[in-house]
């Protein structure tokens, strides 16, 4: 697999940050294997002999750790401690225990659609008080929105999600198949794939990850929770949401494609074995393919997501993350600057960038 992959600017229609949280969107951004780091228990602050804070930093992103030793260099006064727990449940299982033990680390990666249950826990830190609030300028509006409530900061965005197509371009090569610029030619291509190996599928349907199709009805123009005044108004048949299943019950009952849970190791085979010639995923999938699929190494290529409509450049948003710090650390100050260095310093941002082929929200760097 290529080791860099190149994304066209990304057109979204923003969504409401706790949509996504009664969609039950809980894995949205990376299946890395958690290290075999135990998590321990958070021991901050200066060492007796008067050494540097100490922080930690539980987060599942390939890179951090480059990111974090460079920090160290640049703050002598401040050591942060990268544990890799694994990504969604992983991590947020031992979140919610940490807190009710009042152990918690002091920083934690939280993706868009989980921040506020962990907001409405009172267990983060409004970042606003220390500087936080300067930063919003440098990010991309809709993910800034997904951070903040008035005045408050409650994490610094971190990642993206934009959807793209990534395709086996040997298949593609082997059937004389298109890459597809519209989902007219995508279904075209799963019916000739499908007819020249009855065993291959042009995709799977992840039927359990509402996250999926939730950035797909975005790409169409659809909005299925917003907020009217003081209620929640909800559209989950709105026309856009409506065409875009219609599309994918299409190919399920015409057998085209699989319907199967994502990120099981039933999945992770057929991504390995050319059972499946393309997944429509994030940016982050990169970083996804890469250790599950190790036997099609090099084959993998990226195109931007097929359209509605020849010509058009329109896309949707599946997951990304922020970097949080919560109330029981000690050195709020050093864990607040250490957020807001992540997400913004040059260095570290392509750090992330090389080692899970994250997508970054900041502006420019």
């Amino acid at each position: 697999m290529p080791d860099r992959f190149t994304f066209s600017k990304v057109k979204v229609v923003p969504l409401v940050l706790l949509a996504a949280l009664l969609l039950g969107m809980l894995s949205a951004c990376d299946s890395s294997p958690a290290s075999n780091t135990s998590p321990g228990s958070n021991t901050t602050g200066s060492s007796s002999s008067g050494g540097p804070v100490t922080l930690t930093f539980w987060n599942w992103v390939t890179g951090v750790d480059k990111a974090a030793a460079e920090f160290n260099k640049l703050h002598p006064d401040i050591h942060v401690n990268v544990i890799n727990l694994g990504g969604g449940s992983n991590e947020y299982n031992k979140l919610y225990t940490a807190i009710k033990a009042n152990n918690e680390p002091d920083l934690a990666q939280i993706e868009y659609q989980i921040l506020p249950t962990f907001e409405t826990t009172g267990s983060l830190i409004d970042l606003s008080k220390y500087g936080a609030g300067a930063l919003k300028d440098q990010f991309v509006p809709w993910t800034w929105n997904q951070v903040s409530l008035g005045n408050s900061v409650y994490a610094i965005p971190q990642d993206t999600g934009p959807l793209v197509l990534y395709y086996r371009a040997d298949l593609f090569q082997k059937y004389n198949l298109p890459v597809p610029t519209t989902w007219a030619q995508y279904a075209d291509d799963a019916a000739k794939l499908h007819a020249a190996d009855p065993k291959s599928y042009i995709t799977d349907f992840p039927a359990r990850d509402p996250g999926w199709f939730n950035g797909l009805v975005w790409q169409a123009g659809g909005q299925m929770f917003n907020i009217d005044g003081q209620s929640w108004k909800v559209a989950i048949n709105n026309p856009q949401a409506q065409k875009v299943a219609s599309y994918w019950q299409d190919l399920i009952s015409k057998n085209l494609i699989k319907a199967e849970p994502d990120f099981s190791d039933a999945w992770y085979h057929d991504l390995d074995t050319g059972t499946l010639a393309t997944w429509i995923s994030a940016a982050w999938g990169a970083g996804t393919i890469k250790p599950n699929a190790p036997q099609t190494a090099g084959d993998w290529r990226v195109a931007p997501l097929p359209q509605w409509q020849e010509g058009e450049y329109n896309n949707g948003n599946w997951g990304g993350s922020t970097t949080a710090v919560f109330n029981n650390t000690k050195h709020p100050k050093e864990a607040a600057e250490f957020a807001m260095w992540l997400n913004t310093n040059k260095q570290a941002v392509e750090e992330m960038i090389k080692g899970n082929a994250i997508y970054p929200p900041v502006r420019q760097i």
